[in-house]
């Protein structure tokens, strides 16, 4: 069983361990570890240890546990949680204390989940490596001299680093999978309205998707079942529209069709190709179909992601002027200064260029050059992924074309940065799941991330698998925190 969560919640229902014991082992280790690995930014020990002991009382009186009960997890800085600092790693949030919940935290809270913190992440989800937070970026805990990845560094970084058994994190071009692929754990990117965005502080909202980061996929599939329910408060929700995923995960694969598309393997690195190679092997040796075809408008795939992503950032930033709350700007002549000061102070470098970015593809002259030719585009993506999904079952790509890269990476070469989201960006823009699993190491030990990319609402297909992929290779591609629990 590679389940973490079922291994602890075992231990917490036979007496091995009582809750209490195990939040505090978390909460000691992050007070050593975190230090090094910054992956949280915001601990909650108190919160921890009093639904720590809801839980025992709960397994004293012989109730029988929820799902997720018990555990210990993060959440990325960016999703709402009532009465606990939310900052999005800006400081422009410094400060701002949510009066709600956002439905996911409603949800695990409801099953006393236990929230040992808020964790760090790239500026309003705007980055890919977390070094644009205003905290700092997480590290990588294969290699303190690389990145966690981003924009869900601090959860990636604290899940494989053994700070947290999972985490919620925010995908809107790759930020669940990339750094997840970093730090060679397992990252979910549902289906654009399978799980609810309300409370999710929005950097792009046809885009924005919350879903798991875990040391397993079937970790992965027990927490997507848990937070897929439709809600109402969300006007994109659906929910998950079928049976749960964690109940598909031991089905045969033999006959499935796995499709590639030659164009997601083009300018990826040797490593990553041989190890993309090598996986297409083991799922040959399962009795799967390997389907080649071409999808030609992958290549606009970047381009498009930019436009669209930073044209609804520059709306979505917009509310953020210093009046209604946040951080404001102390010195200023008037009104007019007061928000052009704030902004200039309050938001970092790259959030800057997105909004400026937006801005200019929405102005007159310039709209129907970019933004509206943006939106065509990725129409025809869509259609090219419904073509692709009436040859093959799952797509096969790479998750990165590279792995972690060094820290100040970014300030150095920010062209190739934002290449590494060309494997990614894809499934957000069609809406559609997709999921990282590790599938190698490079030269230097560090994880390399395969990406199984589904139709609409095929998290069970593409989970089921990714399960049979990790079972017939854990030994030799998983090497993040072990089963067991820190004591």
């Amino acid at each position: 069983m590679y389940s973490k969560i079922k291994k602890i919640q075992e231990q917490l229902t036979s007496g091995q361990i009582s809750c209490v014991e195990l939040t505090q082992s978390y909460l000691k280790a992050m007070e050593s570890d975190n230090k090094k690995l910054n992956a949280y930014v915001n601990p909650t020990a108190e919160l921890a240890l009093e639904t720590a002991k809801r839980v025992d009382r709960k397994i004293t009186s012989g109730e029988q546990l929820l799902p997720l009960e018990g555990i210990p997890m993060t959440l990325k800085d960016n999703i709402s949680t009532k009465g606990i600092e939310t900052t999005c790693c800006s400081k422009i949030l410094k400060g701002y204390v949510p009066i709600y919940n956002a439905t996911v935290w409603d949800i695990l809270q409801n099953q006393n989940a236990v929230l040992l913190g808020k964790t760090n992440m790239d500026e309003f989800a705007m980055g890919s490596s977390c070094e644009t937070s205003c905290f700092g970026g997480a590290l990588n805990p294969h290699d303190f001299s690389r990145v966690a990845g981003g924009s869900s560094g601090g959860v990636a970084s604290a899940v494989c680093g053994n700070l947290a058994a999972f985490g919620l994190g925010s995908d809107t071009g790759g930020s669940i999978r990339q750094p997840a692929s970093f730090c060679g754990i397992v990252g979910l990117k549902p289906t654009y309205g399978a799980v609810s965005r309300y409370g999710l502080i929005a950097y792009a909202s046809s885009f924005d998707q919350i879903g798991p980061i875990t040391t397993s996929v079937e970790d992965a599939a027990l927490v997507y079942d848990a937070i897929s329910l439709y809600d109402e408060k969300d006007s994109t929700s659906r929910g998950r529209v079928s049976a749960p995923a964690s109940e598909s995960l031991n089905k045969s694969i033999k006959g499935m069709k796995i499709g590639i598309a030659k164009e997601y393997f083009e300018g990826i690195r040797g490593d990553v190709n041989e190890a993309m190679q090598n996986a297409i092997k083991v799922y040959e040796s399962l009795g799967a179909e390997i389907v080649y075809f071409d999808m030609p408008s992958l290549k606009y795939s970047l381009s498009v992601y930019y436009i669209l992503a930073c044209a609804e950032a520059s709306s979505n930033l917009g509310r953020y002027d210093g009046i209604r709350y946040g951080y404001q700007a102390e010195h200023y002549a008037d009104r007019d200064e007061m928000v052009c000061k704030t902004r200039s102070e309050g938001f970092g470098d790259e959030v800057k260029r997105r909004i400026l970015l937006g801005t200019y593809v929405l102005s007159a002259g310039y709209y129907d050059a970019y933004y509206k030719k943006a939106q065509n585009l990725r129409g025809a993506l869509v259609k090219a992924f419904q073509e692709a999904f009436t040859k093959c079952d799952v797509v096969l790509a790479p998750t990165v074309p590279m792995t972690a890269f060094p820290l100040n990476f970014t300030a150095q070469d920010a062209v190739e940065t934002y290449l590494t989201d060309i494997c990614t960006v894809p499934v957000n823009i069609a809406g559609l799941p997709g999921i990282s699993v590790p599938c190698g190491f490079d030269a230097s030990g560090l994880p390399i991330g395969m990406q199984l990319i589904g139709d609409r609402f095929c998290e069970a297909t593409i989970l089921n698998a990714a399960h049979q992929y990790e079972a017939a290779t854990r030994e030799t591609t998983f090497r993040a925190a072990d089963m067991g629990v820190k004591l």
